[in-house]
């Protein structure tokens, strides 16, 4: 590839998945400057790296896996420590009243639901229903089987399902 031709493809990329991948790293880290960083930090490798992508998975997935790493990389260093329960914490939503029906007090419950899944299905779940995944890219980007997922997403789903029934 032409270095002008690596340009235009490298600013497509940026077009087109910079707002995406940073979304998805500010849910996994704490500050606005450390999602920013680890976002550049991930752009950068996808320039250094774009030649050897050879097509294997989805262009997004790779990406997908390389902020991951990258903001797995951050937490790591900012505590030693780290697990993917710490990656995705139940968030606080606002709400109003503690027995309200709004969208934001179920997204609520929600998030309080998925703090208690272990690791795995957690992180199925938060890539399925959050980020809107395929089987097939959670699968490239976890390196497990579609099989193995399904059966987490499912394990997750039911878990969430007694949990809100209680709580609603």
């Amino acid at each position: 590839m032409r270095e002008n031709e690596r340009v235009v493809a490298f600013n497509e990329i940026m077009n087109r998945y910079s707002r995406k991948i940073y979304f998805h790293v500010r849910n996994m880290l704490p500050s606005h400057e450390d999602a920013d960083d680890t976002a550049q930090n991930t752009f950068v490798k996808v320039w250094e790296n774009l030649e050897k992508f050879k097509g294997k998975s989805k262009l997004y997935s790779w990406i997908y896996r390389i902020a991951t790493n990258e903001a797995l990389t951050i937490l790591c260093k900012q505590k030693p420590n780290v697990s993917l329960e710490d990656v995705f914490p139940a968030t606080i939503v606002t709400t109003h009243g503690d027995n309200s029906d709004t969208p934001e007090s179920i997204l609520h419950r929600l998030r309080e639901a998925m703090s208690g899944l272990p690791l795995k299905q957690k992180m199925v779940f938060y890539l399925k229903y959050f980020e809107d995944l395929s089987y097939e890219q959670i699968s490239q980007i976890t390196e497990t089987s579609e099989g193995a997922l399904k059966a987490s997403y499912h394990h997750a789903v039911k878990k969430l399902e007694k949990y809100l029934e209680r709580t609603l």
